[in-house]
């Protein structure tokens, strides 16, 4: 009786072991400060998993900027020294170039996943960075240009940059410099409102939300109309750590992933709906450019970002072997006409 009692116990323990290993974690990090709503959208993400995951899989969120730097948050992923990023393919551009088709992209994160744009991209994550690319989150938003003056033309009605001193980024300099002819200064997100607050900046490119929650619209007066591009904001996963997880684990991380995509497509046109309405009450003035002008605009936006995507690429072993198919799967040419 006394071994089949420790016999027993012996099992249980086993057992009660092998349940406390059965839930998996992973780390996590996101690029932007914890107040702005791509923040926001991606934390609801991980309650989705957390939730969903319990006893299986879970995701410890490390913190923003302030714990790893907005531009070392992908190699840190690399290096396994964190095993999940959110963050703009931009900025990691240097590895991966591709990241200009999604910058581009005139369809969001529900068609590219649908006619594989999105299994393209991981599939590049894999092979370049050794990381696995989970999802396209927060797409179909795009940006303005947003100043504290009024804008001016020139005799073609094109926008004169002349004079401005834009903030730039890495991911409209190209159409900025090239096209616009502006003399841009980088300045990283955190510090723009400073820049802004001390005149280093009087004008800067982002999205369609987020300029509330950041507060630049005690400075910025005007949007400039049309918009163009779209956000590149991704997750991405160490390679190891992803093939570490159970298929479980894999499936819960990826279906959650694949709707947060759909969802935040509604979720963050409605933000932006709102944050119009607030900026317009606030005071903020549209300003449009019209006719050709501003066809102009939105094909230089787009042929000088697919130009530099061209030239990155090139640099790369790989070369140009995916540059048609992204356009093809990122672009789509009859709804721009």
């Amino acid at each position: 009786m006394k071994h089949v009692l420790a016999g027993a116990a012996v099992g249980m323990a086993a057992l009660m072991t092998s349940g406390a290993m059965a839930e998996q974690r992973i780390s996590a990090v996101h690029a932007f400060p914890e107040t702005l709503i791509y923040t926001q959208s991606f934390l609801s993400f991980v309650d989705m998993v957390n939730e969903r995951g319990e006893g299986v899989i879970q995701i410890d969120v490390r913190g923003g900027p302030e714990a790893i730097g907005m531009f070392q948050q992908a190699d840190a992923v690399r290096d396994g020294i964190v095993d999940m990023a959110y963050s703009p393919g931009s900025f990691y551009a240097g590895a991966f170039p591709e990241r200009d088709a999604l910058v581009a992209s005139n369809v969001t994160a529900i068609e590219a996943r649908e006619n594989g744009g999105i299994d393209l991209v991981n599939e590049i994550h894999q092979e370049k960075m050794g990381v696995y690319y989970l999802g396209w989150f927060d797409s179909g938003v795009t940006y303005n240009l947003w100043t504290v003056n009024e804008p001016a033309l020139d005799a073609e009605g094109n926008l004169d940059v002349s004079g401005i001193r834009l903030r730039g980024n890495p991911v409209y300099n190209a159409f900025f410099t090239n096209y616009l002819g502006a003399q841009v200064i980088d300045i990283q997100t955190t510090d723009v409102y400073s820049a802004l607050e001390r005149g280093t900046v009087d004008a800067t490119g982002w999205t369609q939300i987020g300029l509330v929650d950041l507060r630049w619209d005690e400075f910025l007066n005007y949007r400039i109309e049309p918009s163009f591009f779209s956000t590149d904001l991704g997750v991405i996963v160490n390679l190891e750590s992803w093939n570490e997880l159970t298929p479980e684990a894999q499936e819960i991380l990826q279906q959650a992933a694949i709707e947060h995509e759909r969802a935040s497509v509604e979720a963050l046109r409605e933000k932006r709906d709102e944050d119009f309405a607030i900026l317009e009450e606030r005071g903020m003035t549209t300003f449009s450019l019209e006719g050709d002008a501003a066809a102009r605009y939105l094909e230089a936006a787009r042929e000088e970002t697919w130009a530099r995507m061209r030239e990155q690429m090139e640099e790369h072993p790989m070369g140009l072997t995916h540059y048609d198919t992204l356009i093809e799967r990122f672009y789509d040419l009859e709804a721009a006409q």
